[in-house]
């Protein structure tokens, strides 16, 4: 019995050797020997599949499987390292290495290799910076500077799928990555995998996943397409790696292994102490929380109610931007259709016009008003007091608003009784119009008839500015949420009336940042006083008048030569037609549609006075554009003009070396300061 046993296992051991030896025939083991010469194409720069390690060993996934399939085959392939992969690529064209592990599977290399063994998958994933640019799918990158490494299948299949991208190539992940945690880009797309071990392991803590893709990297083993012996081979070696021998590599490098603990033999003892000693700890915390739940349930109860409240007002409110944004959108793009008219009159033309200036401003309006909003709640305003004159206040609060009140049949009244020696104060003057004026537009909007009184008085080194109106008022109720964001009276963003409801929440804010203090007083159906005091910092008053010195310009005028880089046609046009209109100037004004333009424009004219930079302009932005500008001209005022018109954006500009800064839309009254400032009229 025993002789039979071992006969049994002897024939065994004949068939498992035999069915080893046999995964290739006679002819392809002599082929091998014959060609060895065989080259395998190695890139060890992926972590986890392919890498160089602390003690320069090379190791990772596609090492242990190069090593299974050398087993399975008995031979030892000669093994070549790249540290390029376009030049890996571009070799294996060339028929200088065989065989390429870690690949993936494109349209254009299917053309000169065959694909194997796509056993491996990791998702593709979006990264950015953190508190940055966030996108969940690969269409919401529109406006976003992708980065990816050069000639990398995702660099393929994402100009294939969408060609819409802009697309900047580097030459591996690490570069990407460290470029995007470096702000030169907005988004990486790799496979996680790798992302994952980059950003743990290169000091990379800025960047974050933001999502996976629906795009998977799914490296496997590529063969010389014209080589068929070798190609059977390696399918043979890949066909007998078995299901195990294959999971047992991808659980050593892609999984950790956790040794069940239910296997140790002091498990049940352990588990018992365990329960018995989180009975008696959960019993005194029942006891515990059991009171304290009792206390903080009334207040949570209050804070839910409060937080529904809030969250309805915010719905209220994002409800109704996009009605705010589209009604004056409608009229600007109704009314230039009907420009277009052949039978226009010049009185309807001039109508027409007037109609889109007014819609273009009421957006520019909106759209300040909630960037000033969300502003004010970051904390990225700041004061700036100045000299100012409270009579030039009221008379510039006046003007802004009599034409809207008397188009409503309401009288605007200016009861002023500041004393003229104290007219001249130091305080941040657009802050305190702004504040007035967002009071004021509030009444004149809810109130439909009568008149509004503005006072003016100094009060106890105070500064008092009251507005009082006969509109409809406000109830009690209201009172008390009226100066929040979002909040309007009647708890909802009034259908009647209109408006995103953030005038009074900017004066409120301003007002707070002046140290100041507003208040109000109402009674529905006959109107509504508000109060504005504000610190009172008097300034001496000279008796020296404002002379007011005439330049005569001469009749011909040395022209300055000016260059608008800026892609879009609309926003050249305006700030060409601005320039043409300035006077004491003559404008010689280019154009470049791109950075590499306005690059290119400064090296062969040497004579140029002054660049308005756009920022976001494809194949090169501002800021890149400047940095090049400045190391050939450095002496060149380069003036940055972007709708991006954040602090950080602002930052980013003197960085690269602008000179100034101004933000979309373009106002002339800012600009011609900005050009005075940095170019001198030519006679």
């Amino acid at each position: 019995m025993k002789k039979s046993f071992l006969l049994s296992l002897l024939f065994l051991g004949l068939l498992w050797s035999c069915s080893k030896e046999n995964i290739l025939t006679e002819s392809e083991r002599e082929w091998l020997k014959e060609n060895d010469h065989i080259t395998v194409a190695l890139f060890p720069y992926y972590p986890p599949y392919q890498f160089i390690n602390h003690d320069n060993s090379i190791e990772g996934i596609f090492i242990e499987y190069l090593d299974l399939i050398e087993e399975k085959t008995e031979h030892k392939f000669k093994r070549k390292y790249y540290s390029n992969w376009s030049i890996e690529l571009q070799e294996a064209k060339d028929k200088k290495v065989d065989i390429l592990f870690e690949i993936q599977e494109t349209k254009n290399r299917k053309q000169y290799l065959t694909f194997y063994s796509k056993t491996f998958e990791s998702k593709h994933v979006i990264v950015s910076r953190k508190n940055s640019f966030k996108g969940s799918k690969i269409k919401d990158l529109q406006n976003a500077q992708i980065v990816v490494p050069k000639d990398y299948a995702i660099t393929e299949n994402l100009k294939r799928l969408y060609p819409q991208l802009s697309i900047y190539e580097e030459v591996n992940d690490i570069t990407c990555l460290q470029k995007l945690n470096a702000g030169q880009y907005d988004v990486f797309i790799g496979p996680k995998a790798v992302v994952n071990y980059l950003i743990k392991n290169k000091n990379l803590s800025n960047l974050t996943i933001d999502s996976e893709t629906n795009l998977t990297y799914k490296p496997g083993i590529a063969v010389d397409k014209n080589n068929k012996i070798l190609n059977s081979i390696i399918n043979k070696a890949i066909s007998d790696i078995s299901t195990t021998e294959n999971q047992n590599i991808i659980e050593r490098w892609l999984f950790k292994e956790t040794k069940p603990y239910y296997k140790n033999s002091k498990f049940i003892i352990l588990l018992v102490l365990s329960v018995l000693i989180l009975l008696i700890i959960s019993i005194g915390i029942n006891f515990y929380l059991g009171f304290i739940v009792k206390q903080r349930t009334k207040e949570l109860r209050g804070a839910k109610e409060s937080s529904e409240k809030d969250n309805n007002l915010k719905s209220a409110f994002i409800n109704n931007v996009s009605h705010e944004i589209r009604s004056p959108m409608n009229g600007i793009i109704g009314f230039s259709k009907l420009l277009d008219e052949p039978k226009i009159t010049p009185k309807e033309k001039r109508k027409y016009t007037d109609n889109i200036i007014q819609s273009c401003k009421q957006l520019i309006t909106n759209m300040d008003n909630i960037l000033e909003v969300s502003k004010l709640q970051t904390k990225q305003v700041s004061l700036n007091p100045e000299p100012t004159d409270l009579f030039d206040v009221f008379a510039t609060i006046l003007s802004l608003f009599e034409r809207k009140a008397q188009n409503k049949g309401i009288d605007l009244i200016l009861n002023n009784t500041i004393d003229k020696n104290k007219r001249l104060v130091v305080i941040d003057k657009s802050k305190l119009i702004k504040t007035v004026g967002g009071i004021l537009e509030n009444s004149i909007k809810f109130t439909e008839k009568g008149a509004i009184l503005i006072s003016g008085s100094i009060q106890n080194s105070s500064l008092v500015v009251s507005v009082r109106d006969s509109g409809i008022g406000i109830p009690s109720k209201d009172q008390r949420i009226l100066f929040k964001s979002f909040a309007k009276s009647e708890n909802q963003i009034s259908k009647k009336y209109g408006g995103l409801g953030l005038g009074l929440t900017i004066a409120k804010k301003n007002t707070d940042l002046m140290n100041g203090e507003l208040s109000l007083s109402s009674i529905e159906n006959q109107g509504t006083t508000f109060r504005l005091e504000l610190p009172y910092t008097k300034i001496k008053q000279t008796n020296n008048k404002i002379v007011s010195n005439e330049i005569h310009i001469k009749e011909q005028l040395k022209e300055h030569i000016i260059l608008i880089a800026e892609d879009g046609d609309v926003n050249f046009l305006f700030l060409k037609t601005i320039l043409t209109k300035i006077e004491g100037y003559n404008f010689s004004i280019y154009r470049a549609k791109n950075g590499k333009e306005a690059v290119s424009f400064c090296k062969e004219h040497k004579n140029i006075d002054l660049v308005l930079m756009d920022i976001k302009m494809p194949e090169m932005n501002g800021y890149q554009a400047t940095a090049l500008i400045k190391e050939i001209e450095p002496k060149l005022p380069v003036i940055a003009q972007t709708a991006y018109s954040t602090k950080e954006d602002i930052q980013n500009a003197y960085a690269a070396g602008c000179d100034d800064f101004i933000s979309k839309p373009v106002d002339p009254k800012i600009l011609k300061p900005i050009l005075q400032k940095y170019l001198v009229a030519k006679y």
